[in-house]
């Protein structure tokens, strides 16, 4: 398994999903390192005793500095909002193969390269049923092709790197600021859901997420594999509207929106990004994504061969996640 004084190097640290990595593997006594860009916001990792390294990814000295004699890489760094599609390739894509071609140099003392990736590398779910590590890829956005790129990628370095790819579904918690703008409609009294029909979603806790990513960096038998880490639950909507309302105490006015008017703002807003440096929330894209029935998965295989579990129920995620941000002002 591993010591307490076994390194760990975290690409993507200084975000929501890479911070909490970060702060589990100093819990476990990890000597952490982080590898962020010279311009990345360190608030998440403040104040903690990890070594940053802000070479980027595409720096290969400073990439053999973050390797040398470490026992694990959690690559979890990606780009999931892009003005052109070429940039979640170089993003996902090539950031990895720099990865991987500079991992080979230290093959001898790694454990496990642990690459995070995404439901959208595989595509939505089938006629309602959850999709599995067997269910043939087919992404509907360039960010899930880029995702289903970058897997193809690494399973070509299976037989020379201890490999294991971890696809997460939708993710909320502390630090979130996706799934935020849900709660932040809803704190202002508005409950909206996407479409006439009912739509169903595996919704995972960040802090179910990294355990499972540790416990899938620490299992002899994940090398080569992947697996989804995903709650084992599914949800609706309406049913995260619920337990949100009984958590912040207020009963918000509920629409409808159809799937027309979706698109038809995601055309508008892409327009107008058009004019800015930064991309569009919602864009064509991300209106394929939000418009499908199902976005659910199984965690069956992390459940067998890693002995994984949701430990976090939405109730008590929702809790957790509200008040953090009550606390931090956001609401």
């Amino acid at each position: 398994m591993m010591n307490a004084s076994s390194i760990a190097v975290v690409t993507g640290a200084n975000g929501f999903v890479g911070s909490h990595l970060v702060d589990l593997l100093l819990e476990k006594n990890f000597t952490v390192r982080c590898i962020v860009r010279k311009s990345s916001d360190l608030k998440w990792l403040n104040e903690k005793n990890v070594e940053i390294i802000d070479s980027g990814l595409q720096n290969k000295e400073g990439l053999r500095k973050a390797f040398k004699d470490a026992s694990y890489i959690f690559h979890v760094a990606g780009v999931v909002k892009s003005k052109k599609p070429e940039g979640y390739f170089e993003g996902n894509v090539e950031n990895t193969k720099f990865i991987l071609e500079t991992a080979l140099e230290f093959k001898d003392s790694l454990k496990r390269i642990l690459i995070v990736s995404s439901q959208t590398a595989t595509g939505p779910s089938l006629n309602g049923i959850p999709v599995d590590e067997k269910t043939i890829c087919k992404p509907i956005t360039t960010y899930g092709r880029s995702k289903f790129q970058q897997e193809e990628l690494a399973k070509r370095y299976f037989d020379q790197l201890p490999i294991t790819i971890c696809r997460a579904p939708a993710v909320y918690g502390e630090r979130d600021t996706e799934i935020f703008i849900f709660f932040k409609t809803f704190a202002s009294g508005l409950m909206t859901t996407i479409g006439l029909d009912i739509k169903t979603i595996s919704l995972i806790h960040v802090t179910d997420l990294v355990n499972g990513f540790l416990l899938a960096a620490l299992t002899d038998k994940a090398t080569g594999e992947i697996y989804f880490i995903s709650s084992e639950e599914y949800y609706t909507w309406e049913q995260i509207g619920k337990v949100t309302s009984e958590v912040m105490k207020m009963k918000p006015f509920s629409v409808k929106v159809p799937h027309s008017v979706v698109y038809f703002i995601a055309v508008i807003a892409q327009f107008f990004a058009l004019f800015s440096s930064k991309p569009a929330t919602l864009n064509i894209e991300k209106a394929k994504d939000i418009t499908r029935n199902a976005w659910t998965c199984s965690a069956q295989k992390a459940i067998k061969d890693l002995g994984y579990k949701q430990n976090i129920s939405i109730e008590e995620g929702i809790r957790r996640t509200v008040e953090w941000y009550k606390m931090m002002k956001w609401l």
